[in-house]
C-alpha cells in the first residue's frame, strides 16, 4: 500500500509540473510557474548529461550553477535550489523524455537551441565528452527537434569553449 501511494504521490508531482492548467501554462495557472517548471526540466536534463559519464563531480555542478546564473539570471542560492530541484526530478523520472518533451512543446526553436548549447557545456565541462555524455546530449536533442546541423554546430563551439580544437575532438572511449 506505500508503494502505490509512493507512486501515486510521485505521479502527481511530475503531472502537476508538467501539464498544462486550463490557461495553458504549468502548475497554479502563472507564468512564473510555467517558468519555473522549464528551469527545472533544464536543469534536470542537465543534471542527466552530468551523470552520464557516472561522475557528477564538484566541476560539472560548478558549470550548472554558472550555467544557470547567465541562463536564468538567478543568483548562487536560486541556482543551487534548482540544481538540487533538477537532481531530485532526474532521480523521480524514468527518463529523460519527459523534460525534453516539455522543452520541445514549450520553447521556440532558438531556446530549444540554446538548452542544447547549455546540455553540451555540461558534457565538456570536465574538459572531455564522454561517449555517454554524448549520446545523451544527442538523444536529447532529437527528442526536442532540433536540427542535427545545428546540434553539431553546438557541439563544435561547447569543443572550442572548453579548450579542444575541433579537429583533435574525440569522444574518450576508456571510459564505462
Amino acid at each position: 500500500m506505500a508503494l502505490r501511494q509512493g507512486v501515486a504521490g510521485w505521479l502527481s508531482d511530475v503531472m502537476a509540473v508538467l501539464s498544462p492548467d486550463q490557461n495553458g501554462s504549468q502548475g497554479n495557472g502563472t507564468g512564473s510557474d510555467r517558468e519555473h517548471a522549464l528551469r527545472v526540466a533544464t536543469a534536470a536534463l542537465m543534471v542527466d548529461v552530468a551523470r552520464a559519464d557516472h561522475s557528477f563531480d564538484n566541476v560539472e555542478r560548478a558549470a550548472m550553477l554558472d550555467l544557470m546564473a547567465a541562463r536564468f539570471g538567478l543568483t548562487p542560492d536560486e541556482c543551487s535550489a534548482l540544481s538540487d530541484e533538477g537532481l531530485r526530478a532526474s532521480d523521480r523520472a524514468v527518463s529523460a523524455y519527459e523534460f525534453a518533451q516539455q522543452l520541445h512543446e514549450r520553447l521556440e526553436p532558438d531556446e530549444k537551441a540554446e538548452a542544447v548549447r547549455l546540455l553540451w557545456q555540461v558534457a565538456y565541462a570536465d574538459g572531455r565528452l564522454d561517449r555517454y555524455e554524448n549520446s545523451v546530449v544527442l538523444k536529447i536533442s532529437d527528442l526536442m527537434f532540433v536540427p542535427r546541423g545545428q546540434v553539431m554546430r553546438l557541439k563544435h563551439d561547447a569543443a572550442v569553449a572548453a579548450g579542444a580544437t575541433p579537429a583533435e575532438e574525440k569522444i574518450d572511449p576508456t571510459t564505462r
